[in-house]
């Protein structure tokens, strides 16, 4: 049975590029980079590369990248991080759809009360910055927005409302997890303190990521250990994916206005095809303001878990909301915040292509979701019946 691998914004295939990059280190280069002899210094050679690479692709200097475990651990080292730089600010401003990664943080800090604010988004998901600059205080430590949601692709003003934050003296953290290698980002143009980033959201493998630090940010790191990462995050460096990671953010670099054009093209197509072939359908998130590879779609009177099922049984890979949270019956909570009526929210499915994606998997999907949902309403729960 052939795959139909709509679910990126979950994971995204390692580029053979990037595995060809990485293998030398699974076999005979296999040194530890702090050793002191030329056999783990060659290894050291490839990781100050990679670092290199990482700040190409967001317009940073290289001392500005450390590389982590996975973009949650950059969330979590760069919000506490910020908080422990001045003890009296111990207020945070977050918002309500933020990824787990931050959003469970922000509710950890709370039962240890501190203080969050939690921002409220409107019916496209998109974030207010009058409304951050209502919420901050002076004893806010740190404003946390994620760059780009992972759910619906909403781009939030990221800039914006770093400056704000600035403006009060306190630090600004975004989780760019989906955003790198899919927009443009110059760190040079901005005032943003942090910003994580994951490699298994732009092809390169699992169990990597890589925090931005300004240049002159009071930093504490989270993990503390050895002297590696410049003494700023502890432990052995994971040099086949470090690596794995440099060559994906060079490869997304040359393909980025692939991202932003032909890609964009097809989750377009999608959306118009899916949207005027099934009835009570419709799109979460801004209409143009997205990532260029992100659809979120609500059928309503039907389960998005039935739906996900039938998919499954063609092939068809998607989601009905994150990875971190699709094992859930719950609605999802950036359609909750966002207004979506528990019908649909209840029906949303993320389609979430790559560049990968091909004009026949396109078409497969379009010819197959359709049937799927008037099946499923002819049998729906919400008492729907069948479809017209």
């Amino acid at each position: 049975m052939r795959t139909v691998y709509l679910d990126n914004n979950a994971t995204t295939r390692i580029a053979p590029e990037v595995l060809e990059a990485m293998l030398p280190f699974l076999g005979d280069s296999y040194g530890n980079p702090s050793s002191m002899h030329s056999f783990g210094g060659g290894v050291r050679r490839h990781i100050d590369r990679a670092r290199g690479q990482v700040a190409a692709l967001i317009g940073a200097d290289a001392e500005e990248i450390i590389f982590t475990g996975s973009g949650t651990e950059g969330d979590n080292t760069a919000i506490l991080s910020a908080l422990k730089a001045d003890p009296t600010r111990a207020h945070v401003v977050t918002t309500r759809v933020e990824h787990p990664a931050v959003l469970a943080l922000g509710k950890q800090l709370e039962r240890e009360g501190r203080r969050v604010f939690w921002l409220g988004v409107d019916a496209e998901g998109m974030l207010d910055p009058d409304e951050v600059r209502a919420a901050v205080r002076d004893c806010t430590g740190v404003v946390s927005v994620m760059y780009a949601n992972n759910e619906t692709g909403v781009v939030f003003p990221v800039e914006e409302v770093a400056a704000i934050a600035k403006a009060c003296g306190c630090a600004f953290h975004t989780d760019a997890v989906q955003a790198v290698g899919k927009v443009p980002i110059d760190m040079r143009r901005s005032v943003i303190d942090y910003l994580a980033l994951s490699g298994h959201k732009l092809h390169a493998p699992k169990g990597v990521g890589a925090l931005y630090i300004r240049k002159g940010t009071k930093f504490n790191p989270l993990i503390v250990g050895g002297h590696q990462e410049m003494g700023r995050r502890g432990g052995t460096e994971n040099v086949a994916s470090i690596v794995g990671l440099g060559a994906a953010c060079e490869l997304a670099a040359r393909t980025m206005e692939e991202e932003r054009t032909r890609v964009k093209a097809l989750r377009d197509r999608l959306e118009r095809e899916l949207l005027s072939r099934a009835p009570d359908t419709r799109l979460n998130g801004h209409p143009a303001r997205r990532l260029p590879n992100t659809a979120n779609i609500s059928f309503e009177y039907v389960e998005g878990e039935a739906i996900l099922l039938r998919l499954n049984e063609l092939g068809i890979c998607a989601s009905s909301g994150s990875a971190c949270t699709s094992g859930s019956l719950e609605p999802s909570h950036v359609l909750r915040a966002m207004g979506v009526p528990y019908t649909a929210a209840h029906g949303s499915v993320r389609f979430s292509l790559s560049r990968y994606t091909t004009d026949e998997e396109i078409d497969f999907a379009i010819e197959r979701v359709p049937p799927i949902i008037r099946e499923l309403r002819a049998i729906s729960p919400f008492g729907r019946g069948p479809a017209k």
